[in-house]
């Protein structure tokens, strides 16, 4: 019988998560099993420099396989650059890509890994389980803490034409294996440590908040790319928001720091693994159009949007956000959830200006006259409107869009 309640929840996951400082030096001992002889490292120029692509190199040595290397990765990337790595992995024909840096070079190779086994325009895969065929192999390996696309279902390229990101989901382009080693994130620079933080922040207490999973308004027989609010993924968001309170301030301003940039790398994963499962929401849909439009940062859009989005899901999240507070380090003890859950927004917007992410719209260049389009937009993608705590309007996005303006 074909179920039509959300009555069950399920839950996904890379095939295989190695973490731990020094793990890379592995990865040649990790990929043995495979019996790969060819592989294919997307990466970028930045982390060429660093040395990390190196790293990832050396620890392939000897390994008896064929290593090529597409380092034209981009923040934010764009059709056009993913084109350019799909048409240079179709020459080289690998039998593995491995996803080297932040959320922008693993999404770029996941595309690359689906596009090599599904022939035809890469727009026509945009949405959820659009890709007739699964990837090829495929191995991530974060250099920042915060998309966790490492763990992750989904692929964010940015459409220049349209001005809109636009997302690719399956449960396909979760990793066949991930390889998180925080000693890779001590190179990071302070910005962008500070927009991947602020990003896992985000993950996490949308995946918090969101629409509970037997509240979610989809048939179950109907695929669906995210389960809604359920309690695994609870235990795993809690935990992130934890993590990053302690930690990410430290991270940004001591960029040494091996403890912080350690409890990082794991709210960051844990927060993957909770978002790609039970939900983002509201935040990510005003922030597509927004960053698409302002090509500000992922998680520099999300961390300006999330404090507003969380003022207006409190009338009906205030249990949630209470506990937020509490997990952010604010003292409320004696509040009722109302009162405790506004701490949340105040400890949130503290933590985002400690670290310099923007606190206006306006601070990005943008005009008011932007609002409704970018409100419009938001609205279109339906998968997210469902998600939300709070059910919403267009109008109550665009009232969202300027409070933050």
């Amino acid at each position: 019988m074909i179920p039509t309640q959300r009555d069950c929840w399920n839950f996904y996951s890379a095939g295989r998560l190695v973490f731990g400082t020094g793990a890379v030096s592995r990865l040649g001992w990790l990929l043995q099993p495979w019996n790969c002889r060819k592989l294919l490292l997307v990466s970028d120029r930045v982390l060429e420099r660093a040395g990390v692509v190196e790293q990832v190199l050396r620890s392939l040595a000897g390994s008896g396989m064929d290593v090529a290397t597409f380092l034209e990765g981009e923040p934010e990337p764009s059709y056009a650059t993913a084109q350019a790595a799909i048409d240079a992995a179709r020459r080289i024909q690998p039998d593995v890509v491995i996803g080297l840096g932040g959320g922008s070079n693993m999404d770029l190779a996941k595309v690359v890994a689906a596009a090599l086994a599904n022939p035809g325009p890469l727009a026509d895969f945009a949405g959820y389980e659009r890709f007739p065929n699964p990837p090829i192999p495929l191995v991530c390996i974060p250099t920042t803490a915060g998309t966790g696309s490492e763990v992750s279902h989904a692929a964010v390229l940015t459409d220049t034409a349209n001005q809109l990101k636009v997302s690719f989901q399956s449960q396909s382009l979760r990793p066949k294996l991930a390889v998180v080693d925080p000693q890779l994130m001590i190179s990071c620079p302070a910005k962008p440590t500070a927009d991947s933080g602020i990003d896992a922040l985000t993950h996490a207490i949308e995946a918090y908040t969101c629409v509970d999973f037997d509240k979610l308004a989809v048939p179950a027989a109907e695929p669906f790319p995210y389960e809604g609010k359920n309690p695994l993924g609870d235990c795993l968001a809690e935990r992130a928001i934890e993590l990053i309170g302690r930690h990410l301030i430290t991270a940004v301003k001591e960029p040494q720091n091996l403890a912080a940039r350690e409890g990082m790398a794991l709210a960051a994963t844990l927060a993957g693994l909770a978002f790609s499962n039970c939900a983002v929401a509201a935040v990510h849909a005003l922030e597509y159009p927004l960053g698409g439009t302002l090509h500000c940062s992922h998680g520099a859009g999300n961390g300006l949007l999330l404090p507003h989005v969380m003022r207006f899901n409190l009338p009906v999240r205030s249990k949630d956000l209470a506990r937020v507070a509490a997990l952010l380090g604010e003292n409320v003890s004696g509040l009722d959830d109302t009162s405790a859950a506004e701490r949340s927004i105040v400890a949130v917007e503290r933590l985002s200006q400690a670290i310099g992410i923007p606190q206006r719209i306006r601070e990005l260049g943008g005009t008011r006259d932007q609002l409704p389009e970018f409100a419009r937009k938001a609205f279109q993608i339906k998968r997210l409107m469902l998600l939300n705590g709070r059910p919403t309007t267009e109008a109550d996005l665009l009232g969202i869009l300027e409070a933050a303006f």
